[in-house]
């Protein structure tokens, strides 16, 4: 079964990494490298992508008379912004649970693990 284990950070977590050292900064990369490492030489591993500051972003609306259009900010006032995921296929939940603890940001409760729903195409291939 594959699960999304979304990586969020809030205000708390992320006054904590600034305060880290370049060199403490560093071993918290090393530190999700392992785990990346581990989970694909497991073959667990699917994905793994950290997300761009939400400055960055942008959102998109689609209208008839304006077509697609692309804006900048400000997006809805929010704490807890999606920071970076880990796509898993695990044998079960619990296992998805397990590695979704190792991140630190568990202690904030930050985590959370989701279970991907498989789409088909209703035509039989």
């Amino acid at each position: 079964m594959k699960y999304l284990i979304q990586i969020y950070s809030n205000p708390a977590s992320r006054a904590m990494w600034d305060s880290f050292s370049a060199e403490q900064q560093a071993e918290g990369y090393a530190y999700y490298q392992g785990i990346s490492d581990e989970l694909r030489s497991s073959g667990e591993l699917l994905a793994d992508e950290a997300l761009a500051d939400i400055s960055l972003a942008k959102r998109v609306t689609v209208s008839e008379s304006a077509g697609t259009v692309a804006s900048d900010g400000p997006f809805a006032e929010t704490k807890e912004l999606l920071a970076g995921f880990y796509l898993v296929d695990c044998e079960t939940e619990a296992r998805a649970i397990e590695i979704a603890g190792r991140f630190p940001e568990a202690e904030f409760g930050l985590i959370e693990v989701r279970p991907v729903l498989e789409m088909t195409s209703g035509t039989d291939v």
